[in-house]
């Protein structure tokens, strides 16, 4: 049994939001869900993590780029979702059994966050679209301005699909990738009309705000689902449509996973239970794909689980960390 719908696609995305929260208010709360999550910090705390701005040279262009880093050890570049930014990575920042053995380096993508667009071009004449030649040049450019001594990798969404690229192209750069909710292709049709309502001028950000909800986990603490889906709607609207251009499009390991030497760059796969788009199904199939690989299967959580869940992806993630480390 399920849902059917038929009407005109924008009048659908421009009312979904409402749609979506009648759809919660029939089912009521689920028996397990978490609605809130007490204080960590007592007023006046200042948290580790340090944010500053290195200027990188990426495919010909130089770009003020934003990180924030926290721990020492073992450095950990951490890529965020699609139209979203680093701050998704802020939990693992305050988790000290990571943090006393591993440098934590979470860095905004161009045009994503508080990481600006290049002054040397016209960049607002041409539709942002993410390329995967320029996506690769990010994490490589800081490792060589960081000095990092083959660093781990670990992205989620689209960064999960950049660690494998990474791991299949650059493996003597990286020691591990972490790809988190990753696969070998990611489904997807951008020229469908529901895919334009990602940026639309009728749709507000709302709209994929509320979608992205639907990608977390209905058990996961409310206030942090609510904390991710924010970001997505506070940010460049371009931002989320133009990454999808690799995540859907661009995208394909396939032919290429099996080639993947594990023996120079361990690859540590996870999926959480309620994702749809990197679903546990994906996650196995690039697991078998790459020989020597390891495969997370991670109940009860949904597609942002370092932000939606942190303490239960955390659980998962520290036995990886240990045998990288």
């Amino acid at each position: 049994m399920g849902l059917e719908r038929e009407c005109d696609d924008l009048f659908f995305a421009q009312y979904y939001p409402a749609l979506a929260r009648a759809v919660e208010i029939i089912r009521g709360e689920l028996p397990d869900q978490v609605r809130t999550v007490g204080n960590k910090m007592l007023s006046g705390t200042i948290e580790d993590p340090v944010g500053r701005y290195v200027n990188l040279d990426l495919c010909g262009q130089s770009y003020r780029i934003y990180f924030e880093e926290a721990g020492t050890g073992i450095p950990v570049l951490l890529h965020h979702t699609a139209g979203s930014h680093g701050i998704q990575w802020r939990h693992l920042m305050a988790c000290r059994p990571i943090t006393d053995r591993f440098r934590l380096i979470a860095y905004d993508l161009p045009f994503h966050g508080k990481s600006i667009p290049p002054e040397g071009c016209e960049w607002w004449s041409e539709p942002y679209r993410l390329r995967g030649a320029f996506f690769r040049s990010v994490p490589l450019a800081f490792v060589d301005a960081l000095a990092l001594d083959r660093p781990v990798f670990m992205g989620c969404s689209v960064g999960g699909a950049l660690a494998l690229d990474l791991a299949a192209r650059h493996a003597e750069s990286f020691r591990a990738v972490i790809a988190v909710e990753g696969g070998l292709t990611m489904d997807g049709d951008l020229s469908r009309p529901e895919s334009q309502a990602f940026f639309h001028p009728q749709v507000s950000n709302q709209f994929k705000g509320r979608l992205m909800h639907g990608l977390t986990s209905p058990t996961a603490p409310e206030v942090y689902r609510q904390e991710t889906i924010q970001t997505y709607m506070s940010g460049w609207p371009q931002s989320f449509i133009g990454d999808l251009e690799y995540y859907v499009n661009e995208y394909d390991l396939t032919e290429r996973a099996s080639t993947i030497d594990t023996q120079t760059v361990a690859v540590h796969i996870m999926n959480g239970e309620y994702d749809y788009s990197g679903s546990w199904e994906k996650g196995e199939e690039a697991h078998l794909a790459i020989p020597g690989s390891t495969w997370t299967r991670v109940e009860r959580i949904g597609h942002f689980p370092m932000c939606e869940d942190p303490d239960r992806f955390i659980d998962h993630l520290l036995p990886i960390l240990a045998t990288i480390e």
